[in-house]
């Protein structure tokens, strides 16, 4: 494989030949991070293994998309052969346009200790090394013991050698950092992560269930303040296990047999996740909001909104029209949020979400404001 062609081409769509950014691009054999991963097959995953074929895996890995590299408990590398895996993905290789984002708003510079949160391939740790120019200034983490391992001997046989820790990264981390750079999203700031910034460190990190992108510099209280970037970002969430908890299927079927309430809304079924600044400022009023949607027979089209406190609504559009029939139940009317936030969006042709303010205690309480609205998690 002629991979520095294909890392050229790489490094042309995500940067610049004046970027300072062009050359770890396109000197990072992202190949040889990422042996295998995983296709969507069906209701579920196939895993595909990169040597053998090697056009295929050039295509991938030099692709700017995020390649799954474990699915459930099952890693990539580990998966049988043609067996169908079921699960939700718990680790990947990230898009490098995305890994481009968070480490320039990290606005990494010669000198500084990064910390880079949820190992993965390794790749992010890879870009970090090429950009500092010294690899005992990257720390990498993942609580999974079997990335940060294979993640350690694949760098080192591309000639990088960062720290790779196998721990929590919502826990005590090892060590002082100037940056700290997360690629797996968290539903607040963990109050550890302001302990480990230096003074004037800055954090970059995305909120669980939202497209938020968050920079914050380290203030003389402890806490940190600053923004909600104008750039979008999701990550998967972090994780103190091999797997996430369950999916709220009993509630999803519990669901089908309740009455509720009953409405109907003058907007048509929305795909909420599709729909990033929405989601987002949903995700901040009601963390921990398990979406779903559907077509059914006759061409309605249905959305599923579930909450682990019991709340859940149903909506459905027919065919044809565009008012949507509603039942919701529980402790809370979550469809009452989602419409809430629509009718804000199109009375003032936007939402506050990005480019608000972001203020951090030292505890991790995380408040966002802007103009006249505000959320604290």
């Amino acid at each position: 494989m002629d991979w520095r062609l294909h890392a050229a081409g790489l490094a042309a769509e995500v940067a610049h030949p004046g970027s300072p950014w062009w050359d770890p691009f396109r000197l990072t054999p992202r190949h040889s991070l990422v042996e295998r991963w995983f296709t969507p097959s069906g209701y579920g995953w196939t895993a595909v293994d990169g040597p053998a074929d090697v056009e295929a895996w050039a295509a991938a890995a030099y692709s700017n998309r995020t390649l799954v590299t474990k699915v459930g408990s099952v890693h990539a590398d580990l998966a049988p052969p043609g067996e169908i895996v079921v699960g939700h993905p718990t680790s990947s290789s990230t898009e490098p346009g995305l890994v481009r984002t968070m480490l320039r708003h990290a606005q990494l510079a010669p000198g500084l200790r990064v910390l880079d949160l949820a190992t993965g391939s390794g790749y992010s740790a890879a870009l970090a090394c090429a950009r500092l120019g010294d690899d005992r200034l990257v720390t990498s983490l993942d609580v999974d013991p079997y990335l940060t391992k294979v993640a350690a001997e694949r760098l080192d046989r591309i000639g990088r050698h960062p720290a790779v820790v196998t721990a929590d990264g919502t826990g005590e981390l090892p060590g002082t950092f100037d940056r700290l750079v997360s690629m797996v999203s968290v539903p607040r700031i963990p109050a550890p992560w302001l302990s480990a910034l230096a003074p004037g460190g800055r954090l970059v990190t995305t909120i669980t269930g939202t497209g938020l992108i968050i920079t914050a510099d380290k203030t003389e209280d402890g806490g940190a303040a600053g923004r909600v970037e104008w750039d979008r970002g999701s990550f998967m969430a972090t994780r103190t296990g091999a797997d996430y908890p369950p999916a709220l299927n009993d509630l999803f079927l519990r669901s089908a047999d309740e009455d509720g309430d009953t409405s109907v809304s003058p907007f048509p079924v929305l795909d909420v996740q599709q729909a990033w600044e929405v989601w987002s400022m949903l995700s901040l009023a009601a963390p921990g909001i398990e979406h779903r949607t559907g077509t059914g027979d006759d061409g309605s089209r249905m959305t599923w909104m579930l909450h682990p406190d019991g709340s859940w609504a149903h909506a459905t559009t027919e065919r044809g029209e565009r008012t949507t029939t509603v039942r919701q139940g529980g402790p809370r009317r979550l469809y009452d949020l989602l419409e809430g936030i629509r009718w804000l969006w199109l009375e003032h042709g936007e939402l506050p979400v990005y480019g608000a303010k972001v203020t951090i205690t030292p505890d991790g309480e995380t408040t966002f404001c802007r103009g006249g609205w505000s959320a604290t998690l």
